[in-house]
């Protein structure tokens, strides 16, 4: 009885109650202000992209490859040689506490440690077993997963969907799974802190936390959720509702003062905060995708939105809080399920990766 919701890619009607932030664009579609070079195609869904250093990191079925972005070469492929069986699909990739952290579909947290031969090496896969063992004598610390089976909190029991980072502690990490829950992990002793478990009605498909340790969460349930550490643990301090469909993607302004979501409605729904509220209510939407948004990225004051509809849309928001639609860029075979972006010589080069196995790079004038 596994929770079967995942990130979409089927498309509904797009919310008419906002209304749109957008303007006319600076430039038209904006093909003619950026070159696409195809860094690789492959056999396998790209489901993530993420920059640490010079490098870029791939998931790429159930691999991770990693690209010199200085020269676009493979530097490294690896995977858990030594697994018994496939751990699944690589769901998401985050950087914390010195190490590479991987999710997995199988419900794994795998630890990755580089070489000083820069490659990449299993370090642990969480939860570990010693803290299965500091867990596993107290009833407290299981939970139901179906009527006659347990589990223990401090595991997922289905895909692990996204991870994330926590600004101000860059050693601690969260994950979110489409078994409904969220867990807190210290990178430094790859130990679970924390479980939220039954956090939304459905699968969760997308984390995004603030500098003050504010965690977003984005489910198959339509809901975002707003999280905040209280004395010991985290308590629930906002739902915001707003999304017909499932919530695919989420991102926060470099300041954390907007939040951006993409769903199933085809459209960037932006929440921001009300003054003196630790929450964001919603201003307005940014139209234009014609299938379901499948990722975000916020750069700078820029917003990029990949979609089912295989095309990435840029935006920028303007001082009156209105937002520029800046180019569409079109290239993909397949719907853009990530991107990742660095500043590159006055300009931003995207990296875009595609259910296709295409891996897409962009320089664009901004």
């Amino acid at each position: 009885d596994q929770l079967s919701s995942s990130v979409s890619t089927q498309s509904e009607v797009s919310l008419k109650t906002l209304p749109s932030l957008q303007k006319t664009p600076v430039f038209g579609a904006g093909t003619s202000s950026s070159k696409a070079v195809n860094l690789a195609n492959l056999n396998h869904h790209v489901n993530f992209l993420a920059i640490h250093s010079s490098l870029l990191y791939a998931a790429v079925g159930d691999e991770i490859n990693v690209y010199d972005i200085t020269d676009n070469s493979l530097a490294d492929t690896f995977n858990d040689d030594n697994a018994k069986q496939s751990t699944g699909t690589v769901k998401s990739l985050v950087f914390a506490a010195g190490k590479i952290f991987s999710a997995h579909q199988d419900g794994k947290i795998k630890v990755w440690i580089l070489t000083d031969q820069k490659k990449h090496k299993l370090a642990a896969t969480l939860p570990t077993l010693e803290d299965r063992m500091r867990n596993f004598i107290f009833p407290k610390n299981y939970t139901q997963i179906r009527r006659h089976r347990k589990k223990l909190s401090i595991e997922h029991y289905d895909a692990v969907s996204s991870l994330a980072s926590f600004p101000s502690h860059h050693s601690i990490i969260a994950s979110v799974s489409w078994d409904r829950s969220i867990k807190i992990w210290r990178g430094e002793e790859n130990r679970c802190l924390e479980s939220i478990n039954r956090a939304h009605d459905d699968a969760i498909n997308a984390v995004a936390i603030s500098r003050e340790g504010l965690i977003y969460t984005g489910s198959a349930d339509r809901r975002i959720k707003v999280w905040k550490k209280e004395a010991k643990n985290y308590a629930l301090i906002a739902t915001l509702e707003k999304h017909k469909s499932a919530v695919n993607a989420l991102a926060l302004n470099p300041n954390d003062t907007v939040l951006f979501s993409g769903s199933c409605d085809r459209s960037v729904l932006v929440w921001e905060r009300e003054d003196n509220a630790n929450h964001m209510a919603a201003t307005g939407a940014l139209r234009g995708h014609t299938k379901a948004i499948l990722c975000l990225i916020s750069f700078n004051d820029l917003l990029m939105s990949g979609s089912a509809d295989r095309t990435i849309r840029i935006w920028r928001r303007g001082f009156d809080g209105r937002y520029c639609w800046l180019a569409v860029l079109d290239g993909h075979q397949s719907p853009v399920k990530t991107l990742a972006a660095i500043a590159a010589d006055g300009s931003v080069k995207i990296f875009s990766g595609g259910f296709g196995g295409e891996i897409k790079v962009w320089q664009v004038e901004v």
